[in-house]
C-alpha cells in the first residue's frame, strides 16, 4: 500500500482499536493481552499497513477481544463506529472494510455460543444482522470483490440458520390481555397456575419492575 493511503488508514485503524479496548471488558490476563496487542498495533499501524502486514495482528486483536468475553452488542459498537468513517483513499477504505468484516465474523462466533430464552430477542437480533449484512454485502458486490462477497453471504446464512434453529426449539408465543396491571407473580399464576414462571414473563416482556407488569404482553404457549 502506498504511503498516502497508509497515512489515512492508520488513524482510522487506531480509532477503531480505541473503541474496541473501551467497550470490551479487559480484566485479567486476557485483558492485558488485548490492551498490549491493540497498543502495539496502534503504535506500528502505519508501517504495518504500508507493508501489507496488518491483517494477522488485527485479526489477533479480535480473537483476544472474544477471549475477554466480548458480547455481540459490544462488537456492534465497534462495527457501527467504523462504518461511520468516511475514508477517501483506497487503502483506507480497504482497512475500514476489513475491520467491519472482522467485527461480523467475531460477532458470528459470539452468537454461536449464546443461549436464548426469548423469541423476541432472537427476532430483534435477526433484524439487526440482516440490516448490517445488507450493507456490507452490497459494498463487496459494488467493489467486485467476489471472494469477500461469497464469504459474507456464507457467514450471513450461517448466523441466520443458527438463530432460526434456536428459535424453533423455543415454545411458541401467545398474546394475553388482562383488565389491569398486575405483579408478574400474579400474572404467572393466572396464565400458568405456576408463580415460578414469573421471571420468564418478566424476561420475555422486558418488565422494568416485577410489581408492575403491563396488562398486555406475550407468554410462552407451554
Amino acid at each position: 500500500m502506498n504511503k498516502k493511503d497508509a497515512e489515512q488508514a492508520a488513524p482510522l485503524l487506531q480509532r477503531s482499536l480505541d473503541v474496541l479496548v473501551a467497550v470490551v471488558p479487559a480484566q485479567g490476563r486476557n485483558g492485558s493481552d488485548l490492551r498490549r496487542a491493540c497498543g502495539a498495533l496502534t503504535a506500528n499501524a502505519e508501517a504495518l499497513i504500508q507493508s501489507d502486514m496488518v491483517g494477522p495482528p488485527l485479526a489477533s486483536c479480535f480473537d483476544l477481544a472474544r477471549a475477554c468475553g466480548a458480547t455481540d452488542a459490544q462488537l456492534a459498537v465497534v462495527r457501527t463506529k467504523t462504518l461511520a468513517e468516511t475514508p477517501t483513499l483506497l487503502g483506507a477504505i480497504l482497512i475500514k472494510n476489513a475491520i467491519v468484516r472482522l467485527c461480523l465474523s467475531t460477532e458470528g462466533a459470539v452468537i454461536a455460543g449464546l443461549s436464548f430464552v426469548s423469541r423476541q430477542d432472537i427476532d430483534a437480533l435477526q433484524t439487526e444482522i440482516n440490516a448490517v449484512f445488507a450493507i456490507v454485502e452490497e459494498t463487496a458486490a459494488d467493489d467486485m470483490d467476489q471472494s469477500a462477497y461469497q464469504a459474507l453471504v456464507a457467514l450471513h446464512a450461517a448466523i441466520i440458520y443458527y438463530l432460526v434453529q434456536t428459535e424453533r426449539a423455543l415454545p411458541r408465543l401467545v398474546r394475553f390481555i388482562f383488565y389491569k396491571s398486575m405483579p408478574t407473580l400474579v400474572t404467572a399464576m393466572r396464565l400458568y397456575s405456576d408463580a415460578r414462571r414469573a421471571d420468564e414473563l418478566r424476561d420475555e416482556n422486558k418488565v422494568v419492575h416485577p410489581a408492575f407488569m403491563r396488562p398486555t404482553g406475550v407468554g410462552l404457549s407451554q
